[in-house]
């Protein structure tokens, strides 16, 4: 097993995340079998708990672990599937190790960090590494450790501890330490500063550590005297220092390392049996991101929802919608709406807002309503719903957005006005949506139900169904403690809102359909989870389709996705053209 460390210097959210799955794709690229894992420092057990202004959404892996966003950057960067031991925190390895204590495991032994919280880390880094994330099932070869945070952060240092302790262990030739660092550019003197990475570099070593790459960010493309300077204050050669400007797109990353001899330098400091270079993937991501970059077809996507302030908040949302746009040949314009924003306000500055925001409303080509907890921004929220389903909208609502379309339509179809989730309501008389007791058991982390579940499609006049390839039944990741209420579906589909697919035993409402509607879906399910760049999510490429016209064609041509369609299937020839009135 060879294992890269990743590192980061001088400030936090630099791009690790991105880097480290970069450099997984390029490895990938060369044959190897490629995992990666997550440390984050904080003593949270999981993410589920977070608001999403404290690290942006919460991902969601198949065996139902609430994660840190960056494992949704591998599993789209690398087409894997994680586990939620692939995400360590401080918070899982101190609990690891109180339970140890208590069974007895260290008896007459004190308990400390070091060394059995820097031992616990490294043994569960060594056998997460091990854990098959490809279909083939294979045991990896390459394990990718992102540690979070900045190298000095206090809460950092014992997992600084551990991987100076665990490169011995692993021996010189299967350990790789690569350091992300800010090269700022102050506007006063336009001039690049090093200092900054000198600095982190030299801390980092302090802690026992020694960069062998070292990444440089910053916000443009560096001059080669930085380089030479980064190189000789930080004690490495020259090519051991890369450069990452900012990009247009996340795509260009790997593309960026590649042409930077990544691949060779890889091969000689980890005796890797792979070319000098890669395979036909890279020239995959290679096309996608030239092609991104000539979009010339635009098409807007309004994104109702509460967190609308921090884009990390929605950011798998955005990347399925990314890749569906990518795959129909369009631009995304996604235009952020915060749900309060819609619902009117007597107030002179929440007039104008209300007004700016519902102009972006009704300009959209397609309308998207995503999941969220809590009664603030719902009423918004369902003047949005509303809108999308009077004046013929597509829309797609994601487990709350969902859960709000059958409220809405419950209120202004079925003159149900008092319509309402138990959630923001317990006493409502018509409670179409209900909490689901065996989730809700008083505790918030952990709790709901989590992970892959099966749907199965009931009809097969579905539109969803014909956009998964026309398959029995789908299987989606899902977050959700609030469910539609079962006993009440039939007054719905008696006026044309169809329950199309339900869970196996039959009990659960998985998708909703509108009849007479260009595109009214809405899924209790987050499939946005499992979307990649090559493998666009259905339901949001469903949505695309619709909101560019051209959804009609699609389905008639045949055009199928399932997992077992490729990236070139999607060529810019076979793109469906504008339908015809």
């Amino acid at each position: 097993m060879k294992y890269i460390l990743v590192t980061g210097g001088v400030i936090s959210g630099i791009g690790k995340g991105i880097i480290a799955s970069s450099i997984g794709t390029i490895l990938k690229s060369c044959g190897l079998r490629v995992t990666a894992i997550k440390i984050d420092p904080y003593i949270n057990i999981d993410a589920g708990t977070f608001s999403p202004y404290e690290h942006g959404e919460v991902f969601v892996l198949n065996d139902g672990g609430e994660v840190d966003l960056d494992l949704g950057n591998y599993e789209r960067f690398l087409d894997i599937n994680l586990y939620k031991d692939n995400n360590i925190t401080t918070g899982k390895i101190y609990q690891h190790v109180i339970n140890k204590e208590r069974h007895g495991d260290y008896l007459g032994k004190t308990v400390q960090v070091v060394p059995h919280i820097t031992d616990a880390v490294q043994e569960w880094v060594m056998n997460q590494a091990k854990v098959p994330v490809d279909d083939d099932r294979k045991e990896p070869q390459i394990c990718v450790i992102e540690l979070g945070g900045t190298i000095g952060d206090i809460e950092g240092m014992p997992f600084v501890e551990a991987f100076r302790q665990f490169q011995f262990k692993a021996k010189r030739e299967n350990f790789c330490n690569i350091h992300v660092s800010l090269v700022p550019q102050p506007n006063a003197t336009g001039e690049q500063k090093t200092k900054p990475t000198q600095n982190s570099v030299r801390a980092l070593r302090g802690l026992g550590l020694s960069p062998d790459l070292i990444v440089c960010r910053s916000a443009k493309p560096i001059e080669m005297a930085v380089k030479e300077k980064i190189s000789m204050f930080c004690h490495v050669e020259p090519e051991q220092v890369i450069f990452i400007h900012d990009v247009s797109s996340t795509y260009r990353v790997p593309i960026l390392l590649e042409e930077q001899g990544i691949i060779k330098y890889f091969k000689q400091r980890l005796d890797l049996p792979i070319d000098d270079h890669p395979s036909d993937l890279l020239m995959k991501w290679k096309k996608m991101a030239d092609r991104y970059e000539r979009l010339l077809k635009v098409c807007s996507i309004a994104l109702v929802g509460k967190y609308t302030k921090l884009s990390d908040c929605y950011a798998s949302v955005f990347k399925a919608l990314e890749h569906s746009a990518l795959a129909i040949n369009h631009k995304l314009d996604l235009m952020y709406i915060d749900s309060t924003e819609l619902e009117h306000s007597t107030e002179v500055e929440n007039s104008v807002r209300y007004h700016q925001a519902w102009h972006k409303l009704c300009k959209a080509d397609g309308i998207l309503v995503p999941g969220g907890f809590g009664i603030r921004g719902t009423e918004g929220k369902l003047q949005a719903i509303s809108w999308a389903r009077t004046k013929k909208k597509p829309f797609l609502g994601v487990c709350l957005g969902m859960q709000l379309a059958v409220v809405e339509f419950a209120r202004n179809c079925l003159n149900w006005e008092d319509a309402n989730s138990t959630e923001f309501d317990p006493d409502t008389k018509n409670p179409v949506v209900i909490d689901m007791p065996e989730h809700n058991p008083g505790d918030m982390g952990g709790t709901m139900r989590l992970g892959k579940r099966r749907t199965v499609f009931k009809t097969q006049n579905s539109v969803l169904r014909k956009l998964y390839g026309d398959e029995m039944f789908v299987e989606e990741r899902h977050r959700h403690r609030y469910e539609v209420n079962p006993e009440l579906t039939h007054c719905f589909e008696e006026k044309g809102l169809k329950f199309v697919g339900h869970d196996t035993e039959g009990n659960r409402m998985e998708i909703i359909e509108l009849e007479n509607h260009p595109y009214f879906v809405g899924v209790q399910f987050h499939p946005e989870f499992s979307s990649r760049p090559m493998k666009p999510s259905p339901p949001y490429l469903g949505l695309l389709l619709a909101a560019t016209g051209t959804l009609n064609a699609y389905l008639q041509r045949g055009c199928k996705l399932s997992p077992s369609d490729s990236y070139s299937d999607l060529s810019d020839d076979s793109s469906p053209e504008k339908e015809t009135s």
